[in-house]
Order: structure tokens, then C-alpha cells, then sequence
């Protein structure tokens, strides 16, 4: 293991130097060492010209927070001091490279949570300092996009946009038109909860545990998915905007999905153990119903050719069935971000900075944590 020059561990230093060394020149072959922290995964990685991923490292907190059902900042943010010297040095040797080879740091700035971000950042400030090298702050959902071109077949950015994002993680979930690296318009989004605290939320009242996402899918295997008739949230609202502009129709709403849950077990209880594995199945498939229905609307709304689904819910076999279905009917591509890819990683940071460099419009230096950072302005 190559172990962190200096001994380095998070530490604070100059915003102002950091950006200074952001501006410098680099060659045109750029290798990236990508840093991630914004929420419970401590993960570094080493990724060539924004596509080829020599190493990635991730530290998993899962047992940590699995007796909350959730994740708490407090335990994320100082599990998140011990793993990141750790999972660095794990890239940069598995990477076999030299620590002066790297051209750049890329490290989350946000959006995420605060406490996990400044580890993350003070990191790799920490690292900018220690090898003369540029730090830049990357937005993580972008990060997320930038993890379909990590697939080895897909096609460089250039060729693929436009393509629509349908982005579903435990934080996020919306509906974005990516134009070309570094520029994307909002379709849709979440009203209230995302697709992921969705799943988390039902998971907890099951009793499966936590992560959602995964107990959920495993305990609906051989459940009848048409069970019960869950609410899909918004299904018939059309011809109007939110508050912020974007067409109702391409946006999401889980809030209710949950509360006719709570209900349903409420008044039967004895579905806890009778019928879970149709009760897991019936709210996985409203879930995913909800997505498929917003980006089948988006596809016919934006004529778009390619539809892409990334973030960790992405990983859902039958979200990735529906998707496949609705994309044949229209004639369209599906783009998938690799399954390791899929859930917070480095690699995709890296790859975000890198394509970003490539592009010719450059990153951001690394500054200051931001944790609703939004990856396009609202209309």
C-alpha cells in the first residue's frame, strides 16, 4: 500500500492557494485521483482521461448505521476520518502509479452532508498541498452522470448527447436532459422524497433493515408484485408547473406510497409475516413504476434518443427491466452505469473532472462545502 505523503490525514489549509494551482496547464492525458465522502461511503480512486479507472477504493459504513435504519452524520463524518488515509493509499497503490503522476485531485464539494463533505475536502486540500497539485471541487451529481462513461462500450460524450438522465439515488431523484459535458437542463424532480429514502422508509416498516434499496429487492423475489394497488404518486397530474417552473408531470412524489404503507400495516399486521414477500413487491413495483412513467414521459416530451440511468437505485433489476422495455417500444438506447458504478464511488468524481478537462471547460477549485449544491440552476 502506497502509503499518504506526510502521514497526511484531513486537515484544513488556504482556499486561496488551492486556487492559484487550479489554473495551471495540464497535459492533454489526464489522471485524476477522485475523493468521495458526501454522505456514509469513504472512497478514492485513479481514473485516466475521464473514462479508464485503473483503481477504486470504497469503505462501506453500512454496519455502522444499520442499527439506525439510516444514516447518522455524526458517526459518517468521524468514520469518515479513519477511512479516508486508508482508502487513498488503496488507490493510488492498486493503481500502480506514482503519487507525482497524478495531475489533479477531485474531491465532492456537494451537494451532501456537511460534516462528510469538509472531511472529504479538507482531504484532499490536505493532499493538493502536500503534492503540488491542483485541487478541483466536483458537484456530485454530475459525478453520478459522468459514471455512464465508465462503461467501456458506451460512446465518449461527444457522440452520446443528447441523452436523458433519469437520476435515483437515497438523496436524489430527477430527470435531467445532458446537452453536453458540463451543461444540463432540469426536467423533473422530486416533490418530496427520493426514490431511495422511499425504499429505506419501507424497508424500516417491514422490519427488512437497511439499505432499503437491496432488503427490499431481496425480499420480493417470488412476491406478487400486483398484491396490493399502491398509489403512484402524481400518476395523473399533467398541464400545469410547480412552484419552480418544471412540468408537474415529469416530476415525482413518494410521500403518499409510504403512508399507504404505514396504513396497510396497521390494519393488517399479519402481512409482516403471511404476505411480505407480496407486500415487498407491491411498493418495490409502485416505485418503479413512478420512474419508468417520467422518463417514458420525458422521452416523448424531448424527442431525446438515449435514455441513461444512474445512481444507486439504478442498480434495481426491475427498474432496469422497465427501462429496457419502455426504450424498445420507443426505439431508443439505454445507457447504464456499470453496478459498481452505480452507488457513491470515486471513480465517477474523477470521471466527472476528467471529461470536464477534456471538454476544454475546466472545474472549479476546490473551496468550500455546499451541501445543497444544485447541478443546474432552477428555471
Amino acid at each position: 500500500m502506497s502509503p499518504i505523503p506526510s502521514s497526511i490525514v484531513p486537515a484544513t489549509c488556504s482556499a486561496a492557494s488551492l486556487s492559484s494551482r487550479s489554473a495551471e496547464a495540464l497535459p492533454r492525458a489526464v489522471l485524476v485521483l477522485g475523493i468521495e465522502s458526501s454522505c456514509d461511503e469513504t472512497a478514492a480512486a485513479v481514473v485516466r482521461d475521464g473514462r479508464e479507472v485503473l483503481s477504486s477504493a470504497v469503505h462501506s459504513q453500512i454496519s455502522s448505521h444499520r442499527p439506525y435504519g439510516g444514516v447518522v452524520p455524526e458517526i459518517a463524518s468521524r468514520e469518515h476520518v479513519g477511512n479516508f488515509p486508508v482508502v487513498v493509499a488503496e488507490a493510488v497503490a492498486h493503481a500502480e502509479i506514482g503519487w507525482p503522476e497524478i495531475d489533479a485531485i477531485a474531491v465532492t464539494h456537494g451537494p451532501g452532508l456537511v460534516s462528510s463533505l469538509l472531511i472529504g475536502l479538507s482531504g484532499a486540500r490536505a493532499l493538493g498541498q502536500a503534492l503540488g497539485k491542483p485541487v478541483w471541487g466536483v458537484n456530485h451529481l454530475e459525478a453520478h452522470i459522468a459514471g455512464m462513461f465508465l462503461d467501456p462500450s458506451a460512446p465518449p460524450p461527444s457522440e452520446a448527447c443528447p441523452v436523458l438522465v433519469l437520476m435515483v439515488s437515497g438523496g436524489h431523484s430527477c430527470l435531467v436532459e445532458m446537452l453536453a459535458v458540463g451543461h444540463y437542463r432540469l426536467l423533473g424532480q422530486t416533490l418530496d422524497d427520493a426514490a431511495g429514502e422511499c425504499l429505506d422508509k419501507g424497508a424500516n416498516l417491514l422490519g427488512l433493515g437497511y439499505p432499503g434499496g437491496p432488503v427490499i429487492e431481496r425480499a420480493a423475489q417470488g412476491g406478487n408484485p400486483a398484491y396490493l394497488k399502491f398509489p403512484r404518486g402524481m400518476e395523473h397530474a399533467r398541464n400545469r408547473k410547480t412552484d419552480n417552473g418544471l412540468d408537474i408531470e415529469l416530476c415525482f412524489s413518494f410521500s403518499g406510497l409510504k403512508t399507504a404503507l404505514l396504513y396497510h400495516l396497521k390494519n393488517h399486521p399479519e402481512d409482516r409475516a403471511g404476505h411480505l414477500a407480496d407486500v415487498a413487491a407491491s411498493y418495490q413495483e409502485a416505485v418503479m413504476d413512478s420512474l419508468a412513467l417520467r422518463a417514458d414521459r420525458a422521452l416523448a416530451a424531448t424527442g431525446a434518443r438515449t435514455l441513461a440511468c444512474v445512481g444507486g437505485v439504478a442498480r434495481n433489476a426491475v427498474l432496469r427491466a422497465k427501462l429496457d422495455a419502455l426504450i424498445r417500444r420507443r426505439g431508443a438506447q439505454l445507457r447504464l452505469a456499470p453496478m459498481a458504478y452505480c452507488t457513491d464511488n470515486a471513480a465517477m468524481v474523477a470521471a466527472a473532472a476528467g471529461l470536464r478537462e477534456l471538454a476544454g471547460i475546466g472545474n472549479p477549485p476546490a473551496v468550500e462545502a455546499d451541501p445543497s449544491l444544485p447541478l443546474v440552476e432552477e428555471p
